[in-house]
């Protein structure tokens, strides 16, 4: 059932996925366009391909926010089933195993009111469970912001439940400079030793995809290289299942449509040593995918064609930054970039007694986690 609430003037629709009118692309486009904090996964081109490949029937809604005909807001979201080790189902933002950045997509200056509304809509609705919990946003980024103040309007608390950092690049230097800044000597020196002897081998071309009939091939390569190594042993890769090629083709087409697409390539004579998946959202960008040939491994392909993105993400004026969307802790990446970005998870409560039960029980074992953490840590010093 469709849940729908009138906040000043914002128009809040939550719909289920299966049946949700979902905004057309230019409307959709429109709004990432004027977003307050851009998140390419929640953008028309990369969650469109997710709803239709990913979501193994699991059930999502999709929160629309519109304000006289305009589109101001839009986020999936999900009931998750449990809250870290309690049996509480909640709802979250749709953050599924491809998606690596959770704030909604929001026009400039309705932030605040995006999150009262959609905290209203979700207390009034019959399927929401326990409580709010929203992951992967930036601590300092505008999402945060406006769910932190909305929240405190409403009178209810919003604590930081968990939070990492992955590797960031940012930075006024070009790229040699950078390099310097940052890597030691010795490792530029063998860098460069292995750059001399892949030169010995043959032709080493750099590339980036830029002909719509040349996608099948690109993804075909990548999805090969991305099963020799080892995604392919563990069977993670988008070659794992027909779904999942399907969801990469699709998702990899719509973003070149959109020119969101930063696609490249490194060859040494006819053979591919690795690929690179960027999402470019100015003025940041996101680095989504990389695969390379494990029979080059020797010549380090992966940090080969990394440098090569650090020279040009550096060198280009409409970019500021760029997220790794890594594990925390990445040997490789952290080894590249100096920079770091805190990503964060952030509860708050829904109305009605058996949701406040719910969240009190939830914090009170949080609370209880992180002493136990603190009591093993000093003990470990």
């Amino acid at each position: 059932m469709a849940t729908t609430r009138q906040s000043r003037t914002m128009e809040l629709r939550i719909d289920p996925a299966e049946t949700a009118p979902l905004p057309e692309a230019g409307v959709w486009r429109a709004l990432a366009a004027n977003a307050a904090e851009p998140n390419p996964y929640f953008e028309h081109w990369f969650l469109v391909p997710a709803l239709q490949h990913l979501r193994n029937d699991e059930p999502v809604w999709i929160a629309q926010g519109w304000v006289d005909g305009e589109l101001v807001g839009l986020m999936p979201l999900s009931i998750r089933r449990s809250y870290g080790r309690m049996p509480v189902r909640h709802v979250s933002n749709w953050a599924h195993y491809q998606c690596f950045m959770g704030a909604p997509l929001v026009a400039e200056g309705w932030m605040q009111a995006w999150w009262k509304a959609l905290l209203f809509g979700l207390d009034e609705a019959d399927w929401a469970r326990g409580l709010l919990s929203i992951s992967m946003l930036d601590p300092n980024g505008s999402a945060m912001q406006g769910l932190v103040d909305a929240a405190s309007a409403l009178g209810r608390p919003s604590p930081i439940v968990h939070h990492r950092e992955r590797a960031m690049l940012a930075s006024d230097m070009d790229g040699d400079a950078y390099l310097e800044a940052h890597i030691r000597p010795k490792k530029r020196k063998e860098w460069r030793r292995l750059g001399h002897r892949l030169a010995e081998m043959g032709t080493l071309l750099s590339s980036t995809l830029t002909d719509a009939e040349d996608i099948g091939e690109w993804c075909a390569t990548f999805m090969a290289l991305e099963a020799a190594g080892w995604k392919g042993e563990q069977g993670s890769t988008f070659a794992g299942s027909p779904e999942m090629a399907r969801f990469f083709e699709s998702m990899i087409r719509s973003a070149f449509d959109a020119h969101r697409l930063d696609f490249q390539r490194l060859d040494l004579n006819d053979q591919t040593m690795a690929m690179l998946i960027n999402f470019r959202t100015p003025p940041g960008s996101w680095s989504f995918k990389i695969a390379h040939d494990p029979e080059l491994a020797r010549f380090s392909p992966g940090v080969m064609i990394e440098i090569d993105n650090l020279m040009r993400v550096l060198a280009d004026p409409a970019l500021d930054w760029m997220d790794s969307c890594a594990v925390e802790d990445h040997p490789m990446i952290n080894s590249l970039w100096a920079q770091r970005r805190e990503i964060v998870q952030v509860s708050v409560p829904l109305s009605g007694l058996r949701r406040r039960l719910e969240w009190i029980a939830c914090r009170a074992a949080e609370t209880g986690s992180a002493r136990l953490r603190a009591m093993r840590k000093g003990k470990a010093e």
